[in-house]
């Protein structure tokens, strides 16, 4: 098995389940609504709709990152305000993510090991430290939405 298909097997068991660690990030989105994703129960605190956002947002920056564009989200790019905060648009967020994250995996999978160590465009590190993010990243913001939830009863 090449190294890029572990990263990619990595980052899916922190998406999607069979992580050592405990639930994954859609185990985690599976029984969030749009009403408690929209809640913002800690002053100040991003919700768990933006953070769901977030992760999408970057998984598509890594996935141009690969496909050789120097991606750097805006800020309103990074954390998006919710502008519509309906059941239905609460599944299509995270239909988005889940459409997003596929597209990272499968080019992470048909990645060359070679290009491990090449430099991400328009960074000071390589893909090799970047993928390994891209796992950090999602698990980092899964324990955050673990709180929000906990946060709300």
């Amino acid at each position: 098995m090449s190294e890029t298909v572990r990263i990619a097997d990595q980052l899916k068991r922190a998406f999607a389940g069979d992580a050592w660690h405990g639930p994954a990030l859609m185990e985690i989105l599976a029984d969030v609504n749009a009403a408690t994703a929209a809640a913002r129960p800690i002053p100040n605190a991003h919700t768990i709709w933006e953070l769901t956002l977030h992760v999408a947002t970057w998984d598509t920056a890594v996935l141009q990152r690969i496909g050789g564009e120097a991606a750097s989200p805006t800020d309103e790019e990074n954390f998006p305000k919710i502008k519509d905060a309906s059941e239905s648009a609460w599944r299509g967020a995270v239909a988005t993510l889940q459409r997003r994250h596929q597209e990272l995996l499968q080019a992470i999978s048909d990645m060359p090991d070679s290009r491990l160590t090449e430099r991400v465009p328009g960074e000071d590190y390589d893909f090799y430290f970047m993928l390994h993010g891209a796992v950090q990243h999602a698990l980092y913001h899964a324990g955050q939405i673990v709180l929000l939830k906990r946060a709300q009863g």
